[in-house]
C-alpha cells in the first residue's frame, strides 16, 4: 500500500467482504456508525482485520476518534508509514 487511495481501496474491499456492504456506500465521508450502520463489535472486527492485513499492532485508542471511512484510511496510512 503506497498511497491513501490504496488504503481506501483495501478498506472498501474489506468492508464489502466482512460487513456485506455495497461498495457504493463506502465513500470517504461515510460515517461508520450512522451511514454504514456498524456497531462497536464491527469496529473491533475491523481493527483485527486491519491488524492482520497490515501486520502492524493497532491500539484501540488510536481508533477512538475515528468516525468516517476517511478517518480510518488516514489512521491506517499513518500506521503503515511509521
Amino acid at each position: 500500500m503506497k498511497t491513501q487511495q490504496d488504503v481506501f481501496n483495501l478498506l472498501q474491499q474489506l468492508m464489502v467482504k466482512e460487513f456485506e456492504l455495497d461498495a457504493s456506500q463506502i465513500t470517504p465521508d461515510a460515517n461508520l456508525y450512522e451511514d454504514l450502520d456498524l456497531d462497536s463489535i464491527d469496529a473491533v472486527d475491523l481493527v483485527v482485520k486491519l491488524r492482520e492485513i497490515t501486520g502492524k499492532k493497532i491500539e484501540p485508542e488510536a481508533f477512538k476518534s475515528v468516525r468516517t471511512v476517511n478517518d480510518v484510511v488516514n489512521a491506517v496510512y499513518v500506521l503503515i508509514e511509521a
